[in-house]
């Protein structure tokens, strides 16, 4: 039975990611975001008569990069179009696009769904594109338009209509994203709007084939109202049927305040953007060659990195999972590895200890130790030298610094207590101090080593050595008369 009772929602995202390019898409323009309006423009982006677009060979090298990351055949021969449509953010009245012959095709992801397993979710196109310019309302009484963005170059990823929920849908972008960042061909940053999705979201009877009327949500700017939206419209969706109306083939925003979605405007056909080539750009020609090189300098992708790690190094999936989910800590991982040679101690203090530091912008993310740094403190704590409580504290003592961690360690006189007889005077007082503690372990309530084992370590102030610890309390408990 579906979650939605007797009907299935059928979806099918396109995805809009900004390339990290220097300069847009046909002009020397900058890209860089935040600076002042209107101050990246030229004769070019603003389709000023006579002004001839120029393709960027970056945003064409990074475009295939992603095409193949997702699996796609890159085309030997693509075509940009004039895609006509009238908006004030748009200055040429045209936007430069890719129609009937894209870059790429048929590619694929994996995702995770409800309840276990994976889908299989097609991707049908990726083609190039530049992005529009921002609109800006209330500004006084007045709106205003800011063209710094317009002919950015941006891939769209369209995917098939596999996806069965909102939730599905959000899993799938989180997907796309990371293998653009991996590939570092965008920042993912939704907030920016360098990656935003469109949703095409239709209903359907369980059993059924045919396609419902679908509805368009228009740039939802995170994996939460992306989840929420869709289900909401999905309910809408159900309503109408349910109640005799039908549904109209629309474009609709999504109010996550109000957890609705409403009309921004009949939804436009392909025939009424008139696409015909652009005169102005002969086709993109690539060759088997430079697809073999590109191929080649793919990087190792997330959901391959997750599986190794889990295969060789015996990291658990959830492990696995957050020391990939940015490429900047999964690469900190790595060169860590390299240096220290148990994974899964490694993978722990990172996620326990330097991952609640790391602060991340973009593809770049600040991190407060430095892999080498890591590992000495590791191969210390594995060497007797320090606790693995101290290791926490020679954590925070280094971060930040670049200094050596044995070298603080000395300066501190950090050492691991392993003296038997000092462990031991220290043991019988604590076992003397709790006689009920004492009873109930000798009655059979064992757990309560641990409670014995904490008392110890506050008062040695984590330095003493937890097997002699152990080997102490097991012995000295295990004696009737131990306390006396």
């Amino acid at each position: 039975m579906s979650a939605y009772g007797d009907y299935e929602p059928v979806i099918g995202l396109e995805v809009h990611a900004q390339l990290l390019t220097h300069t847009k898409a046909f002009c020397a323009c900058a890209t860089s975001f935040g600076d002042p309006p209107n101050t990246h423009t030229c004769p070019v982006c603003l389709g000023l008569p006579g002004a001839l677009p120029v393709l960027n060979a970056e945003a064409v090298r990074m475009a295939v990069h992603a095409s193949l990351a997702f699996g796609c055949a890159i085309q030997a021969k693509s075509v940009f179009a004039r895609k006509n449509y009238f908006y004030p953010d748009l200055p040429k009245g045209y936007q430069i696009s890719q129609f009937d012959l894209p870059i790429a095709l048929d590619g694929a992801l994996e995702v995770e769904v409800e309840g276990g397993g994976k889908r299989r979710v097609g991707i049908r196109r990726v083609h190039m594109e530049e992005d529009a310019g921002k609109n800006l309302h209330g500004i006084g009484t007045s709106s205003v338009v800011d063209l710094n963005r317009a002919g950015t170059p941006l891939v769209e990823i369209v995917s098939e209509p596999d996806l069965r929920s909102g939730n599905e849908s959000a899993e799938y972008l989180r997907r796309l994203r990371e293998i653009l960042m991996f590939v570092g061909v965008n920042d993912g940053n939704l907030e920016q709007g360098s990656f935003r999705c469109d949703a095409n979201v239709s209903i359907r009877k369980v059993g059924e084939t045919r396609l419902g009327t679908r509805v368009e949500l228009k740039n939802i700017n995170s994996f939460r109202f992306v989840a929420e939206a869709i289900d909401v419209e999905i309910r809408r969706q159900i309503n109408l049927v349910e109640r005799g109306d039908r549904v109209r083939q629309q474009t609709r925003g999504y109010n996550a305040e109000k957890r609705e979605s409403y009309l921004l405007r009949d939804k436009e056909s392909e025939s009424d953007y008139r696409y015909f080539p652009e005169p102005d750009l002969p086709p993109l020609v690539v060759d088997e060659a430079y697809v073999q090189s590109a191929k080649s300098s793919l990087p190792e992708l997330p959901a391959d990195k997750r599986r190794r790690w889990v295969e060789e190094l015996s990291l658990s999936p959830y492990a696995a999972g957050v020391l990939s989910a940015h490429p900047a800590i999964a690469r900190f991982f790595d060169e860590a590895r390299a240096l220290y040679a148990d994974a899964v101690k490694l993978a722990n203090f990172v996620q326990s200890e330097v991952l609640r530091d790391v602060r991340t912008t973009g593809l770049e993310a600040q991190i407060p130790v430095s892999p080498a740094q890591v590992a000495e403190i590791l191969r210390l704590v594995d060497e007797g030298t320090i606790s693995g409580k101290q290791a926490k504290e020679l954590y925070a003592a280094v971060a930040g610094t670049g200094r050596s961690p044995a070298e603080v360690a000395r300066e501190r006189g950090m050492a691991v207590m392993s003296d038997a007889s000092a462990i031991e005077s220290i043991a019988r007082a604590v076992i003397e101090a709790n006689p009920k503690q004492v009873a109930s372990y000798r009655a059979g309530k064992t757990a309560l080593l641990g409670f014995f084992v904490g008392q110890i370590m506050k008062q040695t102030k984590g330095s003493a050595n937890p097997a002699t610890v152990n080997e102490v309390l097991a012995r000295l408990l295990g004696e009737g008369g131990a306390a006396s």
